[in-house]
């Protein structure tokens, strides 16, 4: 049996372009290796001393992060050819270990403009909260008084789609995420039935339905179930697209019968 050697090093090879429309090339990295040292800590090391394994020195990677805690949601990158979070990423996990190396590949998202390296702008994802009237409409701040009682299995549901952070993952797994697809994504549209179970957010239900109805909605999801598989958060977003579903249907069969 052949003995595994001891990891010493971290490769990060990194796809990098300095600007929207400049060209791609790779760069690696090494850094020492550390244990439970996940991505952005590489990366970390990597920008004390930007130098690549041909003894180049260059800009440091640029990428983002927040929390550090897989709550902001914004250090989501393509890990080893793998949607997730950087911050929760730890290179034993996510590294393929060759001899006393882990080497890890670091791309951007693929569904959303380019910033620079792996720093991608989401706007997108808040434009489609807009759309789907992700909010709970309260004019003024006056007391409204106590709040209506919720069913407790609703409650659970809204809690667990609340835990989303826009991160992004379920919008580069979706496959009707493309230039030909005007869909929405899972995220929005899971947010659109966290707002309409709320006792007060569902005075705006019908205007998302009516948005959800259209091209940019139901219609557009192929149930590829990829987005449930990669959210980092364990959001239910098949089972709140399914909600959906029958929520639109009902909603147009009583608008067709005059409801």
């Amino acid at each position: 049996m052949t003995a595994t050697a001891t990891p010493t090093k971290i490769r990060l090879k990194v796809l990098r372009q300095s600007a929207p429309g400049a060209p791609q090339h790779w760069e690696t990295f090494e850094v020492p290796f550390k244990e439970k040292l996940n991505v952005i800590s590489a990366l970390m090391e990597v920008r004390k001393n930007p130098v690549t394994t041909e003894g180049k020195t260059v800009h440091p990677p640029a990428w983002e992060a927040a929390c550090l805690e897989e709550v902001c949601g914004s250090c989501t990158m393509n890990i080893n050819g793998r949607i997730r979070q950087a911050c929760t990423a730890l290179i034993e996990d996510v590294g393929e270990l060759s001899g006393d190396t882990y080497e890890v590949s670091l791309e951007p998202m693929k569904k959303f403009p380019l910033v620079r390296d792996l720093i991608v702008d989401r706007a997108k994802m808040f434009d489609n909260l807009k759309k789907v009237k992700a909010w709970v409409p309260i004019d003024g701040s006056f007391d409204l008084g106590m709040a209506q009682p919720q069913d407790d299995g609703i409650r659970h549901l809204r809690y667990a789609i609340s835990r989303c952070m826009s991160c992004g993952c379920c919008l580069e797994a979706c496959p009707q995420i493309n230039e030909r697809s005007n869909f929405v994504g899972p995220a929005a549209m899971a947010q659109a039935l966290l707002f309409n179970r709320h006792p007060v957010g569902k005075t705006l239900e019908h205007d998302r339905l009516d948005f959800l109805a259209g091209e940019e909605g139901i219609t557009g999801c192929g149930n590829a179930q990829n987005c449930v598989k990669v959210c980092p958060k364990s959001v239910p977003l098949t089972r709140a697209i399914a909600e959906l579903n029958r929520d639109t249907t009902l909603y147009r069969l009583k608008r067709w019968f005059g409801g």
